[in-house]
C-alpha cells in the first residue's frame, strides 16, 4: 500500500482500485487508522461508524470482483458535513438541540453517493447550524486547522476541509450558505466548490437560509470535484428549488474546453483589509492566466459594499424561520426543568442553541418583525437584485471572475473573538450566494508561514463545466495541492 495513498486524489485510487492493487476494504480500513491517529488533533469529526464503513467497502469489493463496479467513486471513502442526513446515522449540526438525533432517512445527495457505491464515512464537525467562519461556533469542540493546530480551518465547514486536508476521507460535502465550502477550503489548501443554488438538491440538508444555501464538494483536484459534482447534481422533485437541466459530463469537459478565456477583475476585491500576502499570491494567479493568452480586464461590482449587509439581514431572517421548529416539544433538545408549554419552548431553546445561533435568531426575527420588515428585509431583497444584476452585466464582457478567496489567511483559534471581525472573512465570499452563482477556490500558494492561500474563480449561472475547466488549467500547471500538512 503506497505511503501517501491518504493523499491520492479518487481519480487515482480509483484506479488503483480497478487494476486490484488495493482493495476497497484495505483503503477504507487505512482510512479508518489515519483518522484514528491525527483526528484527536485536528477533531474533524463528530462521530463515525467503522463496521458500517467497513461493510459498504466489502460490498464495493464484491461489486468489483462480480464486473460490477459503479465507477469511479465506487469503494471510495466520502465524509459529510454534519447537517446532510444518512439514515440511521446522527445527525446534529454540531448543536446541542440536536445531539441526540438520529436521521431517519437520506438526502439526496447522500442516495446518489450511495449509489455510486461511495463509502459514507463519518459525520464531519462544522459551526452549530451552519453559522460561522471558523468552525470555533461548534457546540461540541471547535475544529483545528491541519496545517497548523493552533489556527482555525475556516468555516462553517471547516471538518469537512479539515478532514480532507488531514488525510482522513478521499473526497467531503459541505454546505455554502456565505462561503462554507471556499473559505475552508482556502485556508487548508484544499479544492472547494460552490455550485450554481438549484443544481444540486438541499432535500435532506438541514436548513439555514433556504434562498442561499448550497451543497457542494471538497476535493484534492479539480477533476476530483467535477467526478463527485456529476454524482450528486441534478433535479430532484423533493427540492422546489431544484432546476431542470441537462447535466454535462464534467470530468469529461475538462480536457475539451482549452480556452483562452476572458477573465475579469473586480476592483472592489483587492482593496482595504486584503492580506498582501493573499494579494500577491493572487495576483501571481492572474498573471500565469495572462501569460496563457487569456484576456484579463478590470470589472466592478458598485453594489458589492452592500454584500454584507444584505446578506446578514436576509439570512438571519431566514434562519430565524427556519430554526423555530426547534421548540422542544416536536423534537430537539428538550429542558429537564420547565412547568409549562412556555417554559418548555423557552429553557429548551436556551439551553439547545449555541451563542451565534442565538445571535442570528434575534436579529433575524427583529428584522421580520411588523414596522420593520419593509426596512429591512424587503430592501435587502431589492439590494440582492442589484448585487445579482452586477454580476450579469460583467458577464457580458467576460467568462469568468477572478478574486481572493479570503482577506486572511488561517487566524489563531480564539483570536477573533468580534462578530463583526468574523463575518468580514466572507466578504469576498457572500456576493456568489447572494446572486445564485457558481465559485470555485483553489490552491494558489502560502504565506511566509506555511498557510494555504486559496484563489477564487465564479462562474455564470449553471456553467459549471466552463468554470471547473477553467480552475484546472491553473491546477494543472501548479503543485500547490500536492503539499500536504505534517500531522
Amino acid at each position: 500500500m503506497p505511503s501517501d495513498i491518504f493523499f491520492q486524489p479518487i481519480t487515482e485510487l480509483a484506479a488503483a482500485l480497478e487494476a486490484k492493487k488495493i482493495s476497497a476494504v484495505e483503503l477504507t480500513g487505512a482510512v479508518i487508522a489515519r483518522t484514528r491517529a491525527v483526528d484527536g488533533r485536528v477533531h474533524a469529526f463528530n462521530s463515525f461508524d467503522e463496521a458500517g464503513a467497513l461493510a459498504q467497502a466489502a460490498a464495493s469489493d464484491a461489486r468489483r470482483t462480480g464486473g460490477q463496479a459503479r465507477g469511479p467513486l465506487d469503494g471510495i471513502p466520502v465524509g459529510l458535513k454534519d447537517v446532510i442526513a444518512v439514515a440511521g446515522q446522527p445527525l446534529t449540526a454540531s448543536s446541542n438541540m440536536l445531539a441526540n438525533f438520529v436521521s431517519p432517512y437520506d438526502a439526496t445527495v447522500t442516495r446518489k453517493l450511495k449509489d455510486a457505491g461511495a463509502v459514507l464515512w463519518g459525520r464531519l464537525n462544522c459551526d452549530e447550524f451552519a453559522m460561522g467562519s471558523s468552525t470555533e461556533n461548534s457546540a461540541f469542540r471547535p475544529v483545528h486547522n491541519p496545517w497548523d493546530t493552533t489556527r482555525v480551518p475556516g468555516g462553517s465547514s471547516g471538518g469537512s476541509a479539515a478532514a480532507l486536508a488531514a488525510g482522513e476521507a478521499g473526497a467531503t460535502l459541505g454546505s455554502d450558505t456565505g462561503g462554507s465550502i471556499r473559505q475552508p477550503a482556502a485556508l487548508c489548501g484544499v479544492v472547494g466548490l460552490k455550485p450554481t443554488y438549484g443544481l444540486v438538491s438541499r432535500y435532506g440538508l438541514v436548513a439555514f437560509a433556504s434562498s442561499l444555501d448550497q451543497i457542494g464538494p471538497f476535493a484534492r483536484t479539480v477533476e476530483d470535484a467535477a467526478l463527485v459534482l456529476g454524482v450528486i447534481a441534478g433535479h430532484d422533485e423533493r427540492d422546489s428549488t431544484s432546476c431542470k437541466i441537462e447535466i454535462p459530463k464534467y470530468r469529461a469537459e475538462l480536457g475539451r474546453r482549452r480556452g483562452p478565456w476572458k477573465l475579469g477583475i473586480p476592483k472592489e476585491y483587492f482593496g482595504e483589509g486584503l492580506d498582501p500576502e493573499i494579494a500577491a499570491a493572487v495576483e501571481r494567479a492572474i498573471a500565469f492566466y495572462r501569460h496563457e493568452g487569456c484576456e484579463i480586464k478590470e470589472i466592478t461590482l458598485p453594489h458589492t459594499q452592500y454584500c454584507l449587509d444584505a446578506y446578514y439581514v436576509i439570512a438571519t431572517a431566514e434562519a430565524s424561520s427556519n430554526l423555530a421548529r426547534y421548540d422542544g416539544i416536536r423534537y430537539g433538545h428538550r429542558s429537564k426543568d420547565t412547568t409549562d408549554a412556555v417554559d418548555i419552548y423557552f429553557k429548551s431553546r436556551s439551553e439547545g442553541f449555541g451563542a451565534e445561533v442565538k445571535r442570528r435568531i434575534i436579529l433575524g426575527t427583529y428584522v421580520l418583525s411588523s414596522g420593520y420588515y419593509d426596512a429591512y428585509y424587503l430592501r435587502a431583497q431589492k439590494v440582492r437584485t442589484l448585487i445579482r444584476q452586477d454580476f450579469l452585466n460583467a458577464f457580458r464582457e467576460v467568462d469568468a471572475l477572478i478574486t481572493p478567496t479570503s482577506p486572511v489567511p488561517a487566524f489563531k483559534i480564539g483570536e477573533k473573538s468580534d462578530p463583526l471581525a468574523l463575518y468580514l472573512c466572507d466578504i469576498y465570499t457572500i456576493g456568489v450566494n447572494l446572486a445564485g452563482l457558481p465559485a470555485i477556490s483553489v490552491p494558489c500558494g502560502f504565506t511566509d508561514r506555511s498557510l494555504p492561500i486559496g484563489a477564487q474563480l465564479i462562474g455564470q449561472p449553471f456553467q459549471e463545466a466552463a468554470l471547473l475547466a477553467i480552475a484546472h488549467a491553473y491546477e494543472r500547471a501548479h503543485d500547490w495541492g500536492t503539499r500536504h500538512p505534517i500531522l
